[in-house]
């Protein structure tokens, strides 16, 4: 197969414990098979910086986090995350897989924590206009089964920490999402095994694939 010819960002969302993890590994190895050049990196995170900021969002305190604060400090990281990363990336003729970007944010901080949309936007269209993924992969699971797996791994971060509530809010916004863009946002169902999973989300990479390498 000949290398991709158009770059293509492609981020992953869904409440904690739906595997995005594991997903990202498949897709990994999935991308390397069609030889795409393909950067993955995560959100806060993905560079210096911006895995400094991640520290000090996920973090224990005994001083509450002000829910602006966080909205803030997540921005600041996608903020260097963009522009050290992820544009230069695509520029290059890269793929780019996230694991999250701001969806992320319109539903942890905009429905989970009950932030003004139209703040969120703002923010967004200033650190990152036009640069929003081609295609964003929904895992989605039930809160209560996703939490269960994350206790089973290790020991909950701050956002982990959060209520089943928080969470049942913060899927509410995915699935309205892909309701309403099915075409951008496409579900795959994190229930399942690990093998059914990365069948769904085969089925969701191959026709991007081979139109990107037919070109």
């Amino acid at each position: 197969m000949s290398k991709n010819k158009k770059s293509y960002f492609i981020s992953i969302e869904g409440v904690e414990g739906a595997g995005k993890s594991t997903a990202i590994e498949f897709i990994k190895k999935y991308l390397a098979a069609y030889n795409i050049s393909c950067k993955f990196t995560r959100e806060p995170g993905g560079t210096e910086i911006a895995e400094a900021i991640r520290e000090v969002i996920l973090s224990h305190y005994q001083e509450e986090m002000c829910p602006y604060t966080e909205l803030l400090l997540y921005f600041a990281g996608r903020a260097q995350h963009v522009t050290k990363v992820i544009k230069p990336a695509l520029a290059a003729g890269q793929w780019v897989v996230s694991d999250r970007f701001t969806d992320a944010s319109f539903a942890y901080q905009g429905i989970g924590r009950n932030l003004p949309h139209e703040r969120i936007a703002t923010l967004a269209d200033w650190i990152h206009a036009d640069c929003w993924p081609d295609l964003v992969l929904v895992l989605d699971v039930d809160p209560e089964i996703g939490l269960e797996r994350t206790r089973k791994c290790r020991k909950l971060d701050r956002i982990e920490a959060e209520s089943l509530p928080f969470f049942q809010r913060v899927r509410a916004y995915y699935l309205a999402c892909a309701a309403k863009s099915p075409e951008r946002y496409k579900l795959v169902d994190a229930s399942k095994t690990p093998e059914e999973v990365n069948a769904e989300i085969k089925e969701i990479l191959y026709p991007i694939i081979q139109d990107t390498i037919c070109e």
